[in-house]
């Protein structure tokens, strides 16, 4: 029962940061936006996003590592989690390194004053931010996956429900040579 709850929440979790992401790439489009609009919803962004997003990402990351953990009887299953787990830590560093970074600059920005380099630094947030996006996206199809996985004997599973038994277990062979 604990190792369910932690599967669910820690894809729960991959879901919102993900979809948080998917959204901030749409709302950024920079061919949707001037400088004085870009500025002020990122900077409205950065605000509001950056006391919730990385320690939500600190849970998810957490919670992935320990449904391995606790998945470790299926060494296909836990590879795939450790798999994920590392994903969103590329994120996360991503983010550390890349965004965060460049964050700091566009607070300082007035929206009637840009700098001469705005459309520079929000060409490299938006690669950095791309990157990101990519990564906590493919985590997520990764714990989607394990999900799938759960109970892989049982009759019950929801592969064996929709037939896709040897799909998975074709793309489980796959993967586990990456492993």
């Amino acid at each position: 029962m604990l190792s369910l709850i932690i599967d669910f929440a820690s894809t729960f979790l991959a879901a919102l940061l993900a979809g948080a992401m998917f959204c901030m790439w749409i709302i950024l489009s920079p061919a949707q936006l001037d400088g004085t609009n870009y500025t002020i919803l990122q900077q409205q962004g950065i605000r509001t996003l950056q006391p919730v997003l990385p320690p939500l990402g600190a849970v998810t990351i957490a919670l992935t590592l320990a449904a391995a953990f606790l998945a470790r009887e299926s060494r296909p299953r836990m590879g795939l989690l450790i798999a994920a787990a590392i994903l969103f830590i590329i994120s996360a560093v991503i983010t550390r390194a890349g965004n965060m970074p460049i964050n700091v600059h566009v607070l300082r920005w007035t929206s009637s004053a840009l700098p001469d380099n705005w459309k520079e630094l929000r060409g490299k947030w938006l690669m950095w931010h791309r990157l990101r996006t990519v990564s906590g996206s493919l985590g997520l199809a990764l714990l989607i996956i394990t999900s799938l996985m759960r109970d892989s004997g049982s009759s019950r599973s929801l592969a064996s429900l929709c037939g896709a038994r040897p799909f998975f277990n074709t793309l489980l062979h796959e993967l586990s040579l990456f492993l």
